[in-house]
């Protein structure tokens, strides 16, 4: 982007920030304070929002689409890709072919060429699916060697695919209506637990976490206790438990493999915040 006029100034945008030069052209450490309020500085300013609201929109709605396991148009993939913000998420990111089965890392997209990938072999290939999928990684069955190959290949996923946590159910007592494995982690104040829950992007609704699967066309909530009463008195993380959308706890065996992935993935993250110098005094 090109400098701007600005108050006997010039100013622009730099890796995403606004820089400022002076009239002989050299660049200064900050904007001055005198052209804070300059037109021009509050545009670039507003667009650097703008432009960090839409990075954030585009990885939330690339994750949605593989947590929900939504299948995509491929011409929405082609139209979006010369965004530079949407190709910054989907770049390298595992998708399947018409087949259902992993066709390969997600190189380009061009309208009327289709998908542009390395596939499993390492070699340079198009498909045109209708749909595009974005698998969930405890979907991938071979999901250690995808990790290995996406290193040989220097991948770097912006949405997390290949390096997401991932949990099976696997021992588990499939008649049980809860898992216990991160319940009791303490927090001095309840607003601690909250702050957590929402900076991992969880909302809390009835004193709960929730985390919302759509699976096989079938919703489901997994929800963690984090308290409904006074925001300053101490609490725990409770048990996890997973609902469908009547509200009516599901027994473990009837919980998808994606809806018990991140279930567990949220009360782990939940948990993990907790006070451990409380915890040690009360052990």
């Amino acid at each position: 982007m090109g400098w701007v006029a600005a108050g006997g100034y010039e100013v622009a945008l730099d890796g995403g920030k606004v820089v400022c030069r002076n009239a002989a052209g050299r660049r200064l450490k900050s904007v001055p304070g005198k052209i804070a309020d300059d037109p021009a500085v509050v545009g670039l300013r507003q667009l650097v929002e703008w432009l960090e609201r839409h990075e954030r929109e585009c990885l939330d709605t690339v994750e949605r689409w593989m947590v929900r396991s939504l299948p995509v148009p491929l011409a929405v993939i082609e139209r979006v890709w010369a965004d530079e913000a949407w190709r910054a998420v989907l770049r390298d990111l595992v998708v399947t072919g018409a087949d259902g089965e992993v066709a390969g890392f997600l190189r380009d997209a061009e309208p009327g060429r289709g998908l542009g990938l390395v596939d499993l072999d390492g070699d340079t290939v198009r498909i045109s699916p209708g749909l595009v999928r974005v698998p969930h990684p405890v979907l991938l069955e071979d999901l250690e060697d995808l990790r290995e190959f996406a290193v040989e290949l220097g991948v770097e996923q912006r949405a997390q695919q290949l390096f997401r946590e991932v949990w099976t159910r696997s021992g588990r007592d499939a008649g049980a209506s809860s898992v216990d494995d991160f319940a009791g982690g303490a927090f001095k104040q309840q607003r601690f637990l909250h702050g957590r829950a929402a900076q991992l992007g969880y909302r809390v609704r009835g004193g709960y976490a929730v985390c919302p699967v759509l699976e096989d066309g079938r919703l489901v909530e997994a929800r963690v206790w984090v308290g409904d009463y006074d925001g300053y008195l101490d609490t725990e993380t409770g048990p996890l438990t997973w609902s469908d959308a009547s509200g009516g706890t599901l027994s473990l065996g009837r919980v998808g493999p994606v809806a018990w992935s991140e279930g567990m993935r949220m009360a782990a993250a939940l948990y993990a915040g907790r006070d451990i110098e409380e915890e040690e005094r009360a052990a």
